[in-house]
C-alpha cells in the first residue's frame, strides 16, 4: 500500500468512526469531532500529495469544523 492510500483510507476510516459517535448520541461527541479532525488532516495530507485541491479545500472546512465541535463539547 503507497503512502497515499493509506492517507486516504485511514482518513476514511476515522471519518466513518467519526460519523456514527456523533449519529449514535451516546455521549462521544469530543471524541467524534477529535476524529473528524484527524480524518481532515489526514485526507487534506492524501489530497494534497495527488494535487486535489478542490478535497484540500473541504478537507480546511471540515478541519475548521472539527476544532469548532471539540471547543463546543468541551
Amino acid at each position: 500500500m503507497t503512502r497515499a492510500k493509506l492517507f486516504e483510507w485511514a482518513g476514511v476510516v476515522t471519518a466513518i468512526a467519526y460519523s456514527m459517535l456523533v449519529a449514535l448520541n451516546v455521549g462521544a461527541e469530543f471524541i467524534g469531532f477529535t476524529l473528524l479532525l484527524v480524518s481532515a488532516i489526514l485526507i487534506g495530507v492524501w489530497a494534497w500529495m495527488g494535487k486535489h485541491r478542490g478535497m484540500l479545500f473541504l478537507q480546511l472546512f471540515y478541519a475548521t469544523a472539527g476544532i469548532i465541535g471539540m471547543f463546543r463539547w468541551f
